[in-house]
């Protein structure tokens, strides 16, 4: 019988400030792995903070906002790119410890940005799922990604893959994971809200496989403090003020198995959440539903799925 121990670190980001947030992140891990994990989550866009006052804060997402302007000019500078190495502390514990760590950033490719979550694993560089579709006024800060970047790491008896948010209400990415025979998901979310929650159980018991529904706790304290790490704006600290109420995410981090039943489950605040999963489970409930398989329908829907960068310019000779 094979098991793997998971944990999800639910924690406050470092809103911003980049540095920081890989600190907190190595310590986190260093505690999880300490106590028996070997694949660690977080969630999205812990590294720099999920952009909260796009959905928030009033006037926001209004055109030339000098506040979202300098919030997003922050972002950029703090970004991390391909090979980064600051990253370097997370990728020696994957080597140390032959584990895995799942964690959100705010990517910086030529001139945009992206949502990335970042699946570190021993002995190689780490794999890449940029964000598909930037959700509503996410897409005033996030590129959309493209095929190159959906796959699964083989970590020989599991197969591991991520998915962030909304992109669990896409069925043709889901259908192209679940092809990938991915057997552990990482679900990636700023707070696991009820619908989010459902949307993981299901993505569980339609791809048969373990799901990590990883939630972020961030005040809005968070993110005036790491704003102050990256030397202040006013105009920044002016948009995230106008924000109502003090708590943006709230966690409700949740391990769940691919039958849908919920292994483990976090509150609002920080914590870190553990649990053991027998993977021959995904092998035993296949026997009632694959629908990769004898629960497809090849004959009537086929699902073509490209893989290529795309570069939007291309450089000849």
């Amino acid at each position: 019988m094979t098991m793997l121990p998971v944990a999800i670190c639910q924690a406050k980001p470092v809103p911003l400030h980049i540095d920081s947030g890989i600190d907190k992140a190595v310590e986190l891990t260093k505690a999880a792995i300490a106590d028996g994990a070997r694949l660690v989550a977080f969630g999205e866009t812990f590294l720099g903070g999920y952009p909260v006052w796009m959905d928030e804060a009033p006037g926001g997402a209004l055109w030339d906002d000098a506040g979202s302007k300098a919030l997003h000019r922050i972002l950029m500078e703090q970004a991390v790119v391909t090979g980064d190495e600051r990253l370097a502390p997370l990728q020696a514990l994957c080597d140390d410890h032959e584990a895995m760590i799942s964690i959100g950033a705010h990517e910086r490719v030529r001139s945009s940005l992206y949502n990335n979550q970042l699946l570190f694993r021993p002995g190689q560089a780490p794999l890449d799922h940029r964000k598909l579709v930037p959700t509503h006024g996410e897409r005033l800060v996030w590129m959309r990604g493209d095929g190159s970047t959906l796959g699964v790491h083989d970590a020989g008896a599991a197969k591991v893959g991520n998915l962030i948010c909304w992109e669990h209400w896409m069925p043709l990415a889901r259908a192209a994971m679940h092809n990938l025979q991915e057997n552990v998901h990482v679900a990636a979310w700023p707070t696991v809200r009820e619908t989010y929650a459902i949307a993981s159980r299901h993505y569980a018991f339609e791809g048969r496989c373990f799901v990590l529904a990883a939630g972020l706790v961030q005040d809005k304290a968070d993110v005036l403090d790491g704003l102050e790490r990256c030397g202040g704006h006013d105009a920044a600290r002016a948009l995230i003020d106008a924000i109502p109420g003090d708590v943006l995410n709230r966690g409700g981090s949740m391990i769940i198995a691919p039958d849908a039943t919920v292994l483990a489950e976090a509150g609002e605040g920080e914590e870190t959440i553990h649990a053991q999963l027998d993977l021959a489970q995904s092998d035993a409930e296949l026997a009632s539903l694959d629908t990769d398989g004898h629960y497809s329908r090849p004959d009537i829907f086929t699902l073509d799925v490209n893989t290529a960068p795309q570069q939007g310019v291309r450089w000849g000779d």
